[in-house]
């Protein structure tokens, strides 16, 4: 599940930077700047979730080490 949690992160983080990189006029000029602020959104977001995905492997491996020993 870490991987996804990861790949979340860093798809908004790219997003993000797109759109700060080369779209950043065209959203001002069209009302859109908050189009960035969901991208930081996202990427911040992201981390409690990782830390969700994390613990959520590391209880499942030792769910399952615990299932091969008993």
């Amino acid at each position: 599940m870490v991987p996804f949690a990861v790949a979340g992160l860093i798809a908004w983080a790219v997003a993000g930077l797109v759109l700060l990189v080369f779209f950043r006029g065209w959203l001002t000029e069209h009302g859109h700047e908050n189009w960035l602020w969901t991208c930081l959104a996202g990427f911040l977001w992201g981390f409690p979730g990782l830390a969700v995905m994390m613990r959520h492997d590391a209880d499942r491996r030792r769910r399952r080490q615990a299932a091969r020993q008993g």
